[in-house]
């Protein structure tokens, strides 16, 4: 009878949210968790059903998930839309998914809030944003009209006086801007967040594909309904492919504070970022917005070669979607995480995608790279704490770190390294392809600095090992010295059918300076978030450890296999509480559990 008021309690929150006048007075669903353990039983229950399934990173209860698609606060609530297929765990048509929460950690569930109704989306509601146009929210997206085409849509909220945002209208005049010309219908998507010009005139951007040529159209209108394309693009690139899900924003060079949209005054820069269907990675540029133009020109320094461009994550994320969180004056990033095992998996489980947990993200101080960190809210989920402090790695050492449930789990260590004498020299012919680099190595072969790093997820069963390795070695080059990091996920999983590629990336600091390097790992079942250097390289990758399956507990080390030793200066490493993430009451009723 206990598990039945735990949901029964659930269920009376849920109404106070809906039916609340006074929105912003609703309390988080955390203290609810807290008061009541059961809920953190029933859901360790469903772990052991489903161990892949995370506990705090964002996925609906069942069915596909990709791309973020406006996330905003509004009256007390953040919403997250994002790309949703009703009918099953697989790529097919798609609506809008929509959820809420109070404090980005938790999250409620509600009904599609656009679904494939009209000519103009009957092939699928894709990705958009959302803008805020006199303090209404207004949804621009792309439908997939019954001539299979890309255009472009409006949605207006229906109800005004709904927090929830449960129900949108779609007019009739629909589309408003069509693929006419040069550009490719099958290739012109994914309207941004839109922002207002000193010439009192609303503009957003869309990706599109240009006989061959990747551009960013811009498109003008005073009403927000009617718009005109630019006679320039945002942005053009003759040799990386179609851009799709851009993102384009302005930071701030002397704050961490996140910027509206429509700022363009001030100590500023503009970030755009793009999302390259050739590689399926978030890559983004750093430069100056010239308003009278409507043009993007990125700083000094960048080559139209998208191999130099900085990732928004070197591993394995795709179509990231920033907002302006104006409740706490940062800017929030969401990036959608899809599977690497194979379809039958997806089917299996029930389910596929999820999201990062949800990363502030500012300019560095070198005005040069964005730094991304988990929002400070994922404290709400700290448990039991295990810390090191001082104490020495030699070569060859792997030491564990136990005490805490470390499939789930958040761990911050600072390495100091005494000496930077015996760093390897450097090929220059893996410059611009350190994932390269990192698979033609293991995280044991013994280097002049490191390897040294992590193995988490692990399993020391004889014959059946299992470990993901993030590690770093460091390299000596003509004139500096090079941080290489890599995730390794070749004995990540014993499983049939698991893609276990190895990532590389270049960290973004001078490691001479201090000669310290630090890593914050969360580790969620079967994703891990790395952030290295304080966030300044991040890297996700999708794990599958086949022990999770038998109910063993994965295993978490600290290690060295470099021929120096290496310093732990501080390790601290906390189990993580798991939140409440689109969990339907069914989903405790139909097995059982009461």
């Amino acid at each position: 009878m206990a598990r039945v008021r735990v949901i029964i309690l659930h269920a009376i929150l849920i109404q106070i949210i809906i039916l609340s006048s006074k929105i912003e007075a609703v309390p988080s669903l955390l203290p609810l968790a807290e008061a009541y353990p059961q809920i953190q039983e029933l859901c360790s229950e469903l772990n052991k059903i489903d161990p892949d399934r995370t506990a705090f990173h964002f996925q609906p209860s069942k069915n596909w998930l990709n791309d973020p698609n406006g996330p905003m606060y509004y009256k007390g609530l953040y919403h997250l839309f994002y790309q949703y297929n009703p009918q099953g765990p697989l790529w097919g048509t798609l609506v809008w998914g929509h959820s809420v929460s109070t404090d980005l950690v938790n999250w409620e569930a509600l009904d599609v809030a656009l679904d494939r109704t009209d000519p103009f989306d009957i092939n699928g509601v894709w990705s958009g944003s959302v803008t805020f146009v006199a303090g209404e929210p207004i949804i621009l997206y792309t439908g997939i009209d019954d001539k299979q085409r890309n255009v472009q849509n409006i949605a207006f909220r229906k109800n005004g006086s709904d927090p929830l945002l449960r129900e949108w209208t779609k007019p009739g005049y629909n589309p408003i801007m069509l693929p006419g010309g040069d550009i490719d219908p099958d290739n012109f998507r994914d309207p941004t967040t839109g922002w207002f010009g000193q010439d009192r005139h609303w503009r957003t951007a869309v990706g599109a594909n240009l006989e061959g040529r990747a551009e960013i159209l811009l498109y003008k209108s005073q009403n927000f309904e009617n718009w005109t394309r630019n006679e320039f693009p945002l942005h053009k690139s003759q040799n990386s492919g179609m851009w799709e899900c851009p993102d384009f924003f302005p930071v701030s060079l002397s704050s961490k504070d996140g910027l509206d949209p429509s700022v363009n005054t001030g100590n500023i820069k503009h970030v755009l970022k793009v999302s390259l269907m050739k590689t399926l990675q978030d890559y983004y540029l750093v430069g100056k917005y010239d308003e009278k133009k409507d043009v993007f020109v990125p700083d000094e320094g960048y080559e139209d070669d998208y191999r130099t461009w900085p990732m928004i994550d070197y591993g394995h994320v795709y179509a990231s979607k920033s907002f302006f969180d104006s409740k706490n004056n940062r800017r929030i990033l969401w990036s959608w995480v899809n599977e690497s095992d194979s379809e039958a998996d997806d089917v299996k489980r029930g389910w596929s995608g999820m999201q990062t947990f949800p990363r502030a993200i500012w300019l560095d101080t070198d005005g040069m790279q964005l730094i991304q960190w988990p929002i400070e809210d994922i404290k709400l989920l700290r448990k039991q704490q295990i810390q090191l402090r001082d104490f020495g790695l030699q070569s060859g050492v792997k030491h564990e770190i136990s005490g805490i449930l470390t499939s789930q789990a958040n761990v911050e260590v600072e390495f100091e390294l005494p000496s930077l004498e015996g760093a390897e020299s450097f090929d220059n012919s893996f410059l611009l392809d350190p994932s390269k680099l990192c698979d033609e190595i293991t995280p044991f072969d013994e280097g002049g600095i490191g390897p040294f790093g992590l193995f988490v997820l692990t399993s020391d069963i004889e014959g059946e090992e299992e470990y993901t390795a993030i590690y770093f070695r460091i390299y000596k080059s003509s004139d500096r010295y090079m941080t290489l990091m890599c995730s390794d996920l070749k004995s990540s999983s014993r499983r049939e059918g698991v893609y276990k590629p190895a990532h590389g990336a270049f960290v973004g600091v001078d490691i001479s300076k201090d000669k310290i390097i630090s890593l914050r790992t969360l580790i969620d079942h079967s994703v891990v978030e790395s952030f290295v250097a304080g966030g300044r390289t991040c890297m996700t990758m999708r794990v599958y450890p086949k022990h999770v399956l038998t109910d063993e507990t994965s295993g978490l080390y600290v290690f060295n296999y470099g021929s120096q030793e290496v310093k732990i200066r501080e390790l601290n490493a906390w189990e993580m509480a798991k939140a409440r993430v689109n969990i339907e009451n069914d989903d405790f009723i139909s097995r059982d559990y009461i």
